[in-house]
């Protein structure tokens, strides 16, 4: 199925695109033949971009801020620069920060919110009118398993995550008789970079090891393992399908059985 180019000419978005989840979505959905504009505040945007145009795609790589209205307006105005319009939209971008709600900083629970929530309905309002009028659209939120399962230590991104799964279901009536679908992913822990310095902070609240926390996850898991970003990504290119066209307001968990 990857060798399939059934992306050929359609323009993906993707933020939080050039590490973890979200650069694996952008190298899977170029590997089916869509063009692919990123948006990161990460600073490794020139390789990425090489990296994607190897695979024989155009690629726009440049800096985003999700929480900055004024950062995703300009990306956006690029990418139609650029491209013309948005077939396809994947926000990734996200963060989380361990601190329960006894005491939760005001200015940190609405950076997370702003980030997570606020930076996801930010690209949609932009992207989905043009899918509309094309009578065509893919909108897939990156949630988290943490929207079904509450934790003490990150209320804020459980609640984040649980508003963009709301979200979801909303803007996918919107677009269902446009030929628009709109889902989410939940992943349980995934084996990126932010995982890991989430899970270095959650091992250290329990006075364990980085090892010793990772080998608990594995082992209270059913399947024994963490989720590979590639998981996420290959779901993601199959919604993108147009016989996924019956799938939207649906909230995908992928966590190997288990919820965090």
């Amino acid at each position: 199925m990857k060798d399939e180019k059934y992306l050929h000419n359609r323009v993906a978005l993707v933020t939080g695109g050039t590490s973890g989840i979200g650069k694996a979505i952008a190298q899977s959905l170029a590997e089916r033949g869509a063009n692919l504009a990123i948006g990161s505040r990460s600073a490794n945007q020139s390789s990425c971009q090489a990296e994607i145009e190897s695979l024989g795609v155009k690629a726009l790589v440049m800096t985003l801020d999700v929480a900055s209205t004024d950062s995703v307006q300009a990306f956006y105005e690029a990418v139609l620069t650029t491209f013309g319009h948005v077939d396809i939209l994947v926000n990734a971008a996200g963060m989380t920060e361990i601190h329960p709600m006894c005491g939760h900083p005001d200015e940190l629970w609405h950076q997370i919110i702003d980030v997570n929530l606020n930076g996801t309905y930010r690209t949609i309002k932009l992207c989905l009118p043009g899918m509309i009028d094309r009578q065509w659209g893919r909108i897939i939120n990156i949630a988290s398993t943490a929207a079904s399962v509450g934790s003490p230590s990150v209320p804020a991104y459980c609640t984040s995550k649980a508003a963009v799964v709301g979200l979801t279901r909303c803007v996918a009536l919107e677009g269902a008789a446009y030929g628009v679908t709109c889902n989410s992913i939940s992943p349980g822990w995934v084996e990126t970079e932010l995982g890991k310095n989430a899970m270095q902070d959650f091992a250290a609240l329990e006075n364990q090891s980085l090892a010793e926390y990772i080998k608990a996850v594995r082992e209270s898991n059913p399947q024994k393992r963490i989720i590979l970003p590639t998981e996420i990504a290959e779901l993601v290119a199959f919604l993108c399908r147009n016989e996924a066209l019956g799938i939207t307001m649906q909230d995908l968990t992928v966590s190997a059985g288990s919820l965090w």
